[in-house]
């Protein structure tokens, strides 16, 4: 990965993160966290992966995806008046696991620790 396709990367990132927080109305994305975890440019930086991590229900996330995808248009619209790019690529949404199974994980940990703790003073 060039340079310019990571910096565009974390400038993405950055942007659509700050208007998703103080510009995006939907109510179905502000329910619930959710957060930009990665966005990944196509080397021609005309498409861009954007991977959101929603804390919440199954149903809770389904909806924030679909306030997301309606918002593609907001959102573009806004990076081309912020960003000075030739091109803004076309955004694409995709759920991103990764803090979920995180906090899973810890969770596990932790309780694998307080079992351990309670037979260790039995």
């Amino acid at each position: 990965m060039s340079m310019r396709t990571t910096r565009v990367n974390e400038l993405l990132r950055a942007e659509i993160s700050e208007l998703l927080l103080r510009e995006v109305k939907d109510p179905r994305v502000s329910r619930g966290m959710v957060t930009i975890t990665e966005v990944q440019v196509s080397p021609d930086l005309r498409h861009a992966v954007v991977y959101v991590s929603h804390l919440g229900t199954e149903a809770e996330r389904k909806e924030a995806l679909e306030g997301l995808k309606n918002s593609v248009h907001f959102l573009h619209r806004e990076l081309l008046h912020r960003l000075s790019l030739r091109n803004v690529p076309e955004l694409v949404f995709k759920f991103d696991p990764s803090i979920e199974r995180g906090a899973r994980l810890a969770e596990l940990i932790n309780q694998v620790g307080a079992e351990r703790g309670e037979h260790e003073t039995a």
